[in-house]
Parts: structure tokens; sequence; C-alpha cells
């Protein structure tokens, strides 16, 4: 259910509606709607409650966070009996990755619900994943663990947790790159520098050397951006080479 009108408002929605629409992505009736509705509040309203305290869905976001990862372990520790330690750790980490929360954030219109007084335009990919997690808090707080893992099980395990496609899906290529040359004791440097470019935005670029050999070079907008589009190069151009 969506709602008409400026996403990111100071005004609240009405009761009805947003019980409603709140209800529909849950799958089941909340018994504290203040819980909820305070899980899309952004500190950008500068919300206060009677004794003071912020008013926002960053605290909610830590806990949903904590869920998150508890149950997915739990579900992980079920369904793959002989995955060890390191290789359930990483396929928690392909589950609730930035990128896979930011699309589950979109996917259920959550943005619908968020008020502040920052617009939308303004806000990075990111704020998609932090009022999911903080709606995950809200179920916690609200109906407890076995709300929270059913809702996780039907919004995020069943329609999109795949154990075979997760075994090869990356999320670093930076990281499969330094573990690459530690285990062939290669030496590896990444040189960053500002690129300016005729950019209206500063771009990064870095340039990745491997054994003193120049691999690949990229640039982005942000450090992080640029290491990992050049170790993504890097990554494809030592397979080809194996090839």
């Amino acid at each position: 259910m969506t709602f008409p009108g400026n996403i990111f408002n100071s005004h609240p929605k009405e009761d009805g509606d947003f019980f409603l629409g709140i209800t529909e992505i849950l799958g089941f009736k909340p018994k504290k709607l203040d819980l909820y509705k305070n899980a899309f509040l952004h500190r950008s309203l500068n919300r206060k409650d009677k004794k003071g305290n912020p008013l926002n869905y960053e605290r909610m976001e830590f806990l949903g966070d904590s869920m998150l990862g508890t149950i997915i372990s739990h579900y992980l520790y079920k369904e793959v009996p002989a995955g060890d330690e390191g290789y359930l750790t990483k396929m928690r980490s392909k589950i609730v990755s930035r990128k896979h929360l930011n699309e589950l954030g979109k996917d259920l219109g959550l943005l619908e619900y968020v008020e502040s007084r920052i617009p939308r335009e303004h806000f990075g990919e990111n704020i998609y994943g932090n009022v999911f997690e903080a709606l995950v808090g809200a179920i916690y707080l609200d109906r407890g663990y076995t709300y929270c893992e059913k809702f996780i099980q039907s919004r995020v395990i069943d329609p999109y947790v795949d154990i075979e496609q997760l075994e090869g899906q990356v999320i670093s290529y930076k990281s499969l790159v330094i573990e690459g040359c530690q285990k062939q004791k290669k030496d590896f440097r990444y040189e960053v520098y500002e690129d300016t470019g005729n950019d209206p935005v500063k771009h990064f670029g870095v340039k990745l050397w491997i054994d003193d050999r120049l691999m690949a070079k990229a640039r982005a907008t942000s450090k992080k951006k640029a290491e990992e589009k050049a170790s993504k190069r890097a990554f494809y151009a030592l397979q080809g080479k194996k090839k």
C-alpha cells in the first residue's frame, strides 16, 4: 500500500492509514502503533519524548540489526549443518549486506512512511536498509522474538534466500583480492588520489598494484567505491590470466 503526496514531510499520516499500511507490510496487526511510527522518524525532525530523549529510528535500527543477525544466524545453523563458523559468517554477511537490506526496504515501499524535513533526493541509498532494520526493531519491541522471526522468514528468507546462489555471490572484491594476495604471498597496494577531472562532483582515483605491476585502475565518488571497482577489475583480470 502506498500513499500519494510528499513523502518526506513533518506531518504524520492518519493513524488509520498508517495502521492499514503497516499491517499489510507486517502480515499481522501491530499492538503498539507508536513503536512503528517511531521506526520511521528521521532525526531531522528533532522530536523528543517526555523525558527529553531523542525520538528517531536510529535506536530501533540498532536493535533491529542485532535481531536480524541473530535470526539469520539461527536459520543458517539449522539449514547448513555442515557449514563451519567461517562459512556461516560469510553467508550471513551476504544475506544482511547493506545492498540487500536496501533492496528489501525498496521492495516494501518503506520510504512511503518516513517522516523527515529533508527532501528525498538528499538521502542516500542506505536509508532503505536503515528503516528496514528499524522496523524489525519495532516488531521485536511490540510482539517479541517469535513474531520477529516470522516476519524475517516471510519477508527475507522465503523470497530472497537461496543457499546455492548465495555461495557464488561476491560481497567484496577487495576482500577477495587481498585474501588471494595473502595466500599467494604477493605484495599489493592501493594508490588513492583525488581525481578532479571535469565532473562537478569530486571523484577519487585508485590504482591497484600487485607485485609492482599495475593490475587495475578505477574512479568513483568515494575512496571505498573506487577501491572496490578497481578490485573487481583486477579480480577478473587475474581470473582471465589463470584461464
